[in-house]
């Protein structure tokens, strides 16, 4: 049985929600607790985490009055406590209170912990059957055969909180699984989606980072213009509703309205449609099997006029083909691509390489990998987090080489 359930086959929530956010002071984290204000009669908090944000973490528990709240950041504990002194709420810091969060008995929880330091926190809520929205990439990325074996066997609920498979997700309720042919996944284009190949080669991180639709972090924007993001996207599409490659196709959709589309054998194709508002897929998330009241714009057709539709360039952005080519060698080489590419735009970032180098290095740390014969299939959370590590050396190794090549 797949842990994603493909229909509203769970009774309707009734009584009050006792919910957990992992990552509360993040974007992903920033939205969850906008839809919690605006229903404190449904739900109530049992644990909040944070990576180094003690303040914002603070002003979160004592607002919604959680009962734990954990930092990442193990030097920070001494501020943590002396800010909640008096008030109750229990604390404690490091990656064991990370997990000891995701571990406390919460009906709902949003994994929203960015990179692998998310993998353990969010086994550790699927080993207790919890209801997960998932939010963390990496997740899937790095260990998602792992990951969703694990969840099947425990009887957790995994819910796909980013907004793409969400909308998959509420698309493929409208036949059964072996009716599927083929999954769409949208895609902006980013802000090059325009650009002739040389101008996106010498791309500054300022204009990488004008996303036209979406309002998000520095890392996910600049993977957004590379469009390594949509090829993770793939990836986790892939181990979220055990889909081959063949069965995935990306389409870039510049207005951001359809977020993803689900063709069935009679060829009815089914698509999700919303404001380019993350509040809408978590709002999916955190009411069901029901639906709760949305704190997104209303989607307006009329006056958005005009959807367009365009075929992806793999040659103008092969970080997006990259991406199939890691799903199907498999055996850990989605984890050196995500790995990899984590390395490659901080060197950007970093003003390091030029921002057409980011796919150059990501391909060369695949090639180096599977020449080296490093294909053992994951079987824990520490295979995929060491296989983490040894990618991102690799990366850096590779990174001077990559950096001094001519375009």
């Amino acid at each position: 049985m797949s842990a994603v359930p493909l229909r509203n086959d769970k009774a309707a929530a009734s009584g009050v929600r006792r919910v957990t956010v992992l990552g509360a002071t993040g974007s992903i984290g920033d939205s969850t607790m906008d839809l919690l204000r605006a229903a404190p009669e449904r739900y109530q908090v049992e644990a909040l985490t944070a990576n180094t944000n003690v303040d914002g973490l603070v002003k979160l528990a004592m607002e919604f009055r959680a009962r734990f709240v954990a930092v990442a950041d193990e030097s920070r504990l001494g501020e943590l406590r002396a800010a909640l002194a008096g008030t109750g709420i229990e604390s404690g810091a490091g990656d064991s209170a990370i997990i000891e969060a995701a571990q406390r008995q919460s009906d709902w929880l949003m994994a929203a912990v960015s990179g692998a330091a998310g993998l353990k926190p969010a086994l550790a809520a699927v080993d207790r059957g919890a209801t997960i929205a998932l939010a963390n990439k990496e997740c899937l990325v790095c260990a998602g055969d792992f990951f969703m074996q694990r969840a099947a066997q425990s009887g957790a609920c995994i819910l796909p909180a980013d907004s793409e498979h969400n909308a998959l997700f509420q698309a493929l309720g409208s036949g059964n699984r072996e009716e599927l042919t083929r999954v769409i996944i949208t895609a902006s284009g980013g802000p090059f989606r325009t650009w002739a190949a040389a101008d996106i080669e010498q791309a500054t991180l300022e204009q990488a980072l004008k996303h036209p639709n979406w309002s998000m972090g520095q890392k996910i924007t600049i993977d957004s213009a590379s469009m390594m993001n949509k090829g993770l996207e793939v990836i986790e599409a892939a181990y979220l509703f055990a889909l081959s490659p063949d069965q995935i196709d990306v389409l870039v959709h510049p207005q951001s309205i359809i977020h993803g589309m689900v063709e069935f054998r009679d060829f009815s194709v089914m698509a999700q449609l919303g404001s380019p508002d993350m509040r809408t897929p978590i709002a999916h998330c955190l009411g069901w099997p029901d639906r709760i009241p949305g704190r997104a714009a209303p989607l307006d057709l009329a006056k958005v006029g005009t959807l367009t539709f365009e075929t992806p360039d793999y040659a103008r952005f092969p970080g997006l083909k990259l991406a199939f080519d890691a799903l199907r060698t498999g055996n850990g080489v989605t984890t050196v691509y995500n790995a990899a590419n984590e390395i490659a735009v901080a060197a950007f970032i970093a003003q390091k390489i030029r921002f057409g180098a980011i796919a150059r290095l990501v391909e060369a740390t695949m090639n180096d990998w599977v020449r080296a014969g490093n294909l053992a299939p994951l079987s824990s959370a520490d295979d995929a987090i060491a296989i983490d590590h040894r990618a991102r050396e690799m990366a850096a190794t590779l990174l001077p080489q990559i950096a001094a090549k001519a375009f």
